[in-house]
């Protein structure tokens, strides 16, 4: 594969909504099986794309690969072929070389979805649009989710909670914000986010509120494990009190989650 057809690739799988490690070899000393400026795709399903030898020392940088892509930092990464230095993976090949590899982690432009278009989720848009993320935002009625309120929003969809998450096509690495402050359509929403399984899932509402939800959703089968992605009271907590002062603490939440692979 080229160098060409190679990063056409890595733009295909990107726009799926993929995290990819495109690992380059950036040095070389004595024999190897590719020279420098060799690449290969690995995604965070594991599936390979080109090559940078094969064999053991494949295996080894793709489980590297995927260690990078779930801390979400790239690296560089030292392997032995006989010429060994301190801090080198072995693989036990014989060449008589050694190679060091940039493990590039490249994630698509983070897709946050706003659910519910009050108060709260006008400086949210424009926060969230500021720091990269793309937007979209959701409302069932249209005095709330339209262009006038909404001029940076990258979609708007006035839809009901069920027939959004029936049509749209959702990636992964999408992050979801519900904001209605309406019981059913928060409790609803929640139930359909959930089940998707993405890295986060955010809710406003008290913690008596928080709770009482948890308690329905264990009784419609989730398991204290569906709700690790679920971060309710939503937000960090500074004391905000505007709708500018939670918006600012509901998106440091969101991107400590996007840069740490995690909470």
């Amino acid at each position: 594969m080229s160098d060409l057809e190679l990063l056409s690739v890595a733009i295909d799988l990107l726009r799926d909504g993929k995290v990819i490690a495109l690992c380059t070899i950036i040095d070389k000393e004595g024999s190897g099986p590719r020279s420098v400026g060799a690449k290969m795709i690995v995604c965070e399903d594991g599936s390979v794309y080109g090559t940078i030898g094969g064999g053991s020392l494949e295996r080894l940088l793709i489980n590297e690969a995927l260690r990078a892509i779930k801390s979400r930092r790239s690296c560089v990464r030292s392997f032995s072929l006989g010429r060994y230095e301190e801090g080198d993976i072995v693989t036990g090949l014989i060449c008589g070389g050694r190679f060091s590899v940039f493990i590039d982690v490249i994630e698509p432009k983070p897709r946050l979805i706003v659910m519910g278009a009050g108060h709260i989720a006008r400086p949210l848009v424009e926060i969230a649009r500021i720091v990269g993320f793309e937007v979209i935002v959701v409302d069932d009625e249209s005095d709330f989710a339209n262009r006038d309120r909404f001029p940076n929003a990258s979609e708007i969809y006035v839809k009901s909670v069920d027939d959004f998450f029936n049509e749209f096509e959702f990636k992964r690495n999408d992050f979801i914000v519900i904001l209605y402050g309406d019981v059913h359509r928060d409790y609803t929403a929640l139930k359909r986010a959930l089940a998707l399984k993405l890295r986060y899932v955010g809710l406003i509402g008290s913690k008596s509120k928080i709770s009482s939800f948890k308690g329905r959703l264990k009784d419609d089968g989730f398991t204290d494990d569906a709700l690790r992605s679920l971060y309710a009271p939503i937000g960090i907590d500074i004391n905000a009190e505007s709708p500018e002062e939670i918006a600012v603490s509901i998106m440091a939440e969101i991107i400590r989650v996007f840069r740490s692979g995690g909470d």
